[in-house]
């Protein structure tokens, strides 16, 4: 399953990057962000691993970040795997002028070992860009509102 989401940020892309790059801002855009631990590699670098950790309803998920390609202002791609299956983003900042950002993210959902998301998947293929979208508008929204 793959899908696309963007959003135009009314920022500069050093700004939009600032933010975007900061562990510490997740909680502000991602909903259930609970922690990040550094695993291996070196942080912010090809093939560094990550734990992150979301509050879901009354469980918590389990996400391994494995970098992929860090070529931050331009481009940040991971691989995030996690019990239910696997997902790959890649990430791509276009400078539209000095003082917005357009913000594109493709993913592509690898593997999926849960029969219930699968059944999901087939079902409700939205509900997953919508989340995406939703976390990149939020993103949107603490930039701005930081300016």
């Amino acid at each position: 399953m793959k899908f696309s989401c963007s959003v135009d940020i009314n920022a500069s892309i050093d700004r939009v990057v600032e933010v975007y790059d900061s562990v510490d801002n997740l909680k502000h855009w991602q909903d259930g962000f609970v922690s990040h631990k550094h695993l291996s590699g070196i942080p912010h670098k090809e093939g560094a691993k990550s734990e992150l950790i979301y509050k879901i309803g009354k469980r918590n998920m389990i996400l391994t970040e494995t970098i992929l390609k860090n070529d931050l202002p331009h481009a940040y791609n991971g691989l995030y795997e996690f019990k239910e299956g696997a997902n790959t983003m890649f990430n791509r900042f276009e400078e539209l002028d000095q003082s917005r950002t357009r913000w594109i993210a493709d993913v592509e959902y690898t593997v999926i070992h849960s029969f219930m998301m699968k059944i999901m998947a087939k079902i409700f293929p939205g509900m997953f860009s919508k989340q995406t979208q939703k976390w990149m508008d939020q993103f949107k929204a603490l930039v701005e509102s930081k300016l």
